[in-house]
């Protein structure tokens, strides 16, 4: 049986590392075959006593599967060789909790588990795409600095009175309000950011205001902050 370090390394991993070494292409390695359902009962059986071989030959084993799953997700926003890492731990995961009391096969069972887990940091990505879009230049001042969305959003109308470039992306801002949000989503910026001389205020108040729950509150914020920086982004190219 192949040897795979134990310190954590998932076998996927080792076997990436060696065939990038190699100049091979992870999607293109020829991984080990399926169990068949006698064998993969075998390795269950011998794994529920204890043996940790039997542990590995079952994740070795359903590499492949990870690899086929990757296919569904991989695009050039999400990373085909960062999608076979976290799907290798969806494996892993799948493996150590299994049981052979359950009605599923492990690989029925592994793939909803490598898709999970998938899913999972694709939402971590975009969730931080977005924080990170909150940085993103907008434009610049009067000196040449840059000016991010978060600048424009927090800034106070009476502190920048005279700052003729910034009082300019500002009217953008307020532009962008009426043009680009529903009414609804320019009453939670307006009142979210402090916008149109109102005091900021916090998700929970909103929510009140509005008459919704504050998760909606998060929601339509965040649709409404990403339209404005989109709107905003393309009025300087």
């Amino acid at each position: 049986m192949p040897f795979y370090p134990r310190s954590g390394t998932s076998p996927l991993f080792y076997a990436y590392s060696k065939n990038q070494q190699r100049g091979i292409h992870i999607m293109s390695v020829s991984f080990p075959k399926p169990l068949t359902e006698k064998e993969e009962k075998y390795y269950i059986d011998l794994y529920e006593k204890g043996d940790e071989d039997a542990r590995l030959i079952l994740i070795e084993r359903n590499l492949r599967l990870v690899a086929h799953i990757v296919k569904k997700y991989a695009s050039h926003q999400h990373n085909a060789e960062d999608l076979i890492s976290i799907g290798s731990i969806g494996l892993i995961k799948a493996v150590n909790t299994y049981s052979s009391k359950k009605s599923v096969r492990l690989a029925t069972y592994a793939a909803k588990c490598i898709e999970n887990e998938i899913l999972m940091g694709i939402r971590a990505s975009k969730k931080n795409a977005s924080e990170i879009s909150l940085n993103l230049p907008i434009g610049l001042d009067k000196d040449g600095n840059e000016i991010n969305l978060n600048d424009i959003l927090g800034t106070d109308p009476d502190e920048i009175i005279n700052d003729i470039s910034l009082k300019i992306r500002v009217q953008h801002m307020i532009e962008a309000l009426d043009d680009t949000l529903t009414p609804r989503e320019k009453t939670v910026i307006v009142h979210r950011y402090g916008l149109l001389g109102n005091i900021p205020k916090a998700q929970r108040e909103v929510a009140e205001i509005l008459g919704i729950s504050r998760s909606y509150v998060s929601r339509i914020e965040k649709k409404a902050v990403e339209k404005l920086r989109e709107r905003l982004w393309k009025d300087t190219q």
